[in-house]
């Protein structure tokens, strides 16, 4: 029986082309129903997979292979039947690439200087340094270990936080009920946690009031992690600033406060969006069918409805 990979585009099958002499692949972008009755691997469209896996229904698949590293609400909509694979190993530098570029941006005031540049005029600020600053890394998982790699040249004070406490690769990491002691001797905090209720609104109005004044939060893990009313109340008071390339609600409408107060920058959840991805999740998939040929199991796997 010939082993076949579905892909939403046809560039993700042109980087997999060599191996058509082992598989069959299709171009499938789950906008109608399935090409086969069984598809060994399926790739669906990144982003909003969930929203389309009522396609999945009455297919049999061996593997569904996501292009996100997040798979919050997977579980409910992927049918009985199937399981499903984040994308763990594509997103991670690119992402903590973002979280760091964030931290930069908001530390020497560069969208300041981008408006500045816009109107012609040449005006020079004091700005915080990166450099000296305690930094705080909320979520030790594949983003973070890449933020923290990031960091390391920039001579910051490093410290973790995560479920539960442990030292991990020589860092030691700090339970989350740890955090009301960390908060007020931190000045930058960075968020990658994934979503779901336990981690809902972990950043609150008591979270941010820990904080010293002009504290820095950036948040390249889910939009939900952080009370976004609260944020806008610390903004506006001048007390905290924000990086976001996520928020609540997502996409932000064009009216909401978060656009104006003072002190944050937004990026419309572009944090895995770069010329790494492509290379990276063609990989990731050639590793899978590879595994698959081979009688193993696939990496990856977070749900499992088989």
């Amino acid at each position: 029986m010939t082993f076949v990979l579905s892909v939403p585009a046809q560039t993700l099958a042109d980087d997999l082309a060599d191996l058509t002499d082992r598989i069959e692949i299709v171009e499938w972008r789950m906008d109608s129903p399935a090409p086969r009755a069984r598809i060994d691997i399926v790739v669906p469209p990144y982003m909003n997979a969930g929203k389309i896996f009522p396609l999945l229904d009455g297919l049999e698949t061996g593997l569904v292979q996501g292009q996100s590293i997040g798979y919050e609400g997977i579980s409910d909509a992927l049918p009985a039947g199937h399981r499903f694979a984040n994308a763990s190993s594509v997103h991670e530098t690119s992402t903590a690439e973002l979280a760091v570029a964030l931290t930069l941006a908001v530390q020497r005031h560069l969208p300041g200087f981008v408006r500045a540049q816009d109107e012609g005029e040449w005006t020079s600020v004091f700005a915080e340094s990166l450099a000296d600053r305690r930094v705080l890394l909320v979520g030790y998982g594949g983003i973070g270990k890449a933020v923290a790699a990031r960091l390391a040249p920039f001579e910051v004070t490093l410290r973790a936080v995560a479920s539960r406490a442990r030292v991990e690769d020589g860092m030691p990491v700090h339970a989350v009920s740890e955090l009301p002691e960390l908060l007020p001797e931190t000045d930058i905090v960075i968020l990658s946690l994934p979503g779901g209720e336990e981690t809902r609104h972990i950043v609150d109005d008591a979270f941010l009031s820990a904080l010293p004044d002009g504290a820095l939060i950036v948040n390249v893990g889910r939009g939900p992690l952080i009370d976004t009313d609260a944020l806008v109340r610390h903004a506006e008071a001048g007390r905290i600033r924000a990086g976001l390339d996520v928020t609540d609600p997502e996409p932000l409408p064009s009216d909401h406060p978060l656009w104006s107060a003072p002190g944050i920058l937004i990026s419309p959840h572009v944090g895995g969006a770069s010329t790494a991805m492509r290379p990276r999740i063609a990989a990731l998939v050639r590793r899978q069918v590879e595994r698959m040929l081979a009688g193993e199991e696939p990496v990856n796997v977070v749900v499992d409805k088989r």
